[in-house]
């Protein structure tokens, strides 16, 4: 195979190998060992158990030699799952490569335990405890159950199903048509008025309000149900 030349992108896809477990790469091959102990550092975040799994390079890949090569996480790369791990050169000769790895990761995660309601208020008791390939579950699946309770469900859910950090919600303190109180604060006063939302809103999102037929006015939702108006 012929020698890349500069500023060459040499994108390689190598048949990924099984390892046991966490084997390190072997040192005749430190261009995979960077990679893999790249790999190793962007883990450490991860919950439950973690092992690795490396690709190879095509022994007929040959590239220039590099002083200096330098391991990185591809744009859009995933955290866990089959991924990539970049390596590449800058000089003498530019040259990049792209090893497949495998992350899997064992652990709990939350799970439904009825059948729930959308709109529902989540409470502890709706939750259970789950343990799986974290790596094979849809992105955004929750682990924390603290993370999604006193939120709201966005859709229903069957019982025994995974949670999204997706499916839920702040509850809303405002709905729409819910008559209001709109307060406006200046230094050492505050002066406030009644409207109607024009839509639904959980603290901290805006609010349209109508206080008169003309006039509408936008602010922040507070958790008491009142609205701060915006300046």
């Amino acid at each position: 195979m012929p020698l890349p030349r500069p500023r060459a992108l040499l994108l390689l896809f190598a048949s990924c190998c099984t390892l046991p477990g966490v084997s390190p790469a072997t040192e005749a091959d430190p261009i995979l060992a960077l990679a893999e102990r790249h790999a190793r550092e962007q883990i450490r975040a991860l919950p439950g158990r973690v092992s690795i799994e490396m690709g190879r390079l095509d022994p007929r890949t040959r590239l220039p030699p590099c002083p200096a090569p330098q391991a990185y996480t591809p744009p859009g790369a995933r955290p866990m799952g089959k991924t990539q791990v970049g390596v590449r050169c800058t000089a003498p000769r530019a040259w990049n490569v792209l090893i497949p790895v495998h992350v899997r990761v064992t652990g709990s995660y939350v799970s439904t335990g009825r059948a729930l309601p959308a709109g529902h208020l989540i409470q502890a008791e709706d939750l259970i405890s789950s343990e799986g390939e974290l790596d094979s579950l849809p992105a955004g699946t929750v682990t924390d159950p603290a993370a999604v309770v006193g939120k709201t469900l966005r859709n229903a859910l069957a019982a025994g199903q995974p949670l999204r950090s997706q499916q839920v919600q702040a509850p809303l303190v405002i709905r729409q048509g819910q008559t209001v109180r709109v307060i406006s604060r200046g230094s050492g006063f505050a002066v406030s008025a009644e409207g109607r939302a024009v839509n639904d809103a959980a603290a901290g999102q805006l609010v349209r309000v109508r206080l008169s037929e003309k006039q509408v006015v936008s602010g922040t939702a507070t958790a008491d149900g009142s609205v701060e108006l915006n300046f």
